[in-house]
């Protein structure tokens, strides 16, 4: 046999492909470590905290009129790409008028909050009960969940009756005393949405929104690789895609533009990942349960459920939400005509979002 020098470079120089390859695979598919407020290497901590159960922090911030002299107690959990320092467009004078106590937070990963490797739907519920809690805010509240803040509220209403999905541990969400979901979230693999209104609703998002909650539904494991890489469009709105927003939205967009809010810098101070990107796999995977599962939580009428949604919204198909509360008749439904997405952060929506619920 005659010896090769070329056949006896092949298969070193195949391994070191093969490794290499593996190698850069694996860091595609990693995310960084989080960068956790106050630790080392982190961002420090510039907010009030409480520390949960399982040892993580959330940050929080008060607002309205003070706790002690407050009528109602509202709870506002923010969306996708947002944190505690949201501004409700609410007059001071409707706010003393009702006398009405905001609290908001930083959902795990987000501002100042730690982010949560088990985070699910279920978590962001408990860390609601749990800030509510240790704050002492009192007997009842309400909560006012946001977007994709939106489905931690679903969740209270599950544990609001006790259902057995989650185990034990519940007692104390009787608290609740009434829930508004704007423009709320909808996750398109829902068993309960028939299958021609999931598709239609699905198929009026721009395909690079299909592609990436598709990859967050199917396989979470390559969500970070799809979001950092540069081959195919990506999420529409992190690339600044506007194609996504209603007039009304973009005048909203305008008008934060010009007055930008305080803390916008520090939203995903820990890394993308575990605050948008977790947000998302979470949003988008496996729910724990259905939303036909839900029951009405106030049989009595001693509370109400609502869901506020926007005619023009391009981001939540308004045809989902609108089939959920015909099938739960018990969900207050508004259609707001002429509203999109933001349609809370127009003060006239905010200020009958908060009048009904606290006065109904």
């Amino acid at each position: 046999m005659v010896f090769s020098p070329f056949a006896a470079m092949i298969a070193p120089i195949a391994v070191a492909l093969t490794v290499g390859l593996l190698g850069w695979t694996y860091r595609a598919l990693k995310p960084p470590p989080p960068k956790i407020c106050g630790s080392p290497d982190g961002p420090p901590v510039t907010s009030p905290r409480i520390k949960l159960s399982d040892g993580r922090h959330l940050a929080y911030r008060e607002a309205g009129v003070p706790r002690e002299e407050a009528k109602y107690k509202i709870v506002v959990i923010h969306g996708f790409g947002s944190s505690k320092d949201l501004n409700l467009p609410a007059s001071e004078e409707l706010v003393e008028e009702l006398r009405i106590y905001f609290l908001f937070f930083d959902r795990s990963g987000y501002g100042d909050s730690d982010p949560n490797p088990s985070r699910s739907v279920k978590s962001e519920a408990y860390d609601v009960q749990e800030l509510a809690d240790k704050l002492q805010i009192g007997s009842k509240f309400y909560v006012i969940g946001i977007s994709m803040g939106a489905y931690p509220n679903s969740c209270f209403l599950i544990l609001l009756n006790g259902r057995s999905y989650f185990g034990n541990g519940f007692s104390h969400f009787y608290r609740l005393a009434g829930a508004s979901l704007v423009a709320p979230f909808v996750n398109y693999w829902w068993p309960c949405l028939p299958a021609n209104l999931s598709n239609d609703a699905f198929s009026r998002l721009l395909a690079q929104d299909q592609w990436s909650f598709r990859v967050a539904h199917y396989t979470p494991w390559l969500f970070y690789w799809w979001m950092s890489q540069k081959w195919f469009p990506s999420l529409s709105i992190l690339a600044g895609n506007m194609a996504i927003f209603s007039q009304s939205d973009l005048e909203i967009l305008k008008k934060w533009s010009e007055a930008p809010s305080v803390g916008q810098e520090k939203i995903q101070q820990q890394g993308v990942y575990e605050s948008l990107h977790r947000d998302i796999m979470v949003s988008y995977g496996k729910w724990e349960f259905d939303p036909m599962d839900l029951i009405n939580p106030f049989p009595n009428n001693e509370g109400s459920v609502y869901i506020w949604q926007g005619y023009e919204d391009r981001i939540i198909p308004f045809q989902v939400n609108r089939y959920l509360s015909e099938k739960l008749p018990w969900i207050h439904y508004h259609e707001v005509p002429d509203a999109g997405h933001l349609l809370i952060f127009e003060s006239k929506n905010c200020e009958a979002v908060l009048r009904e619920l606290v006065q109904r």
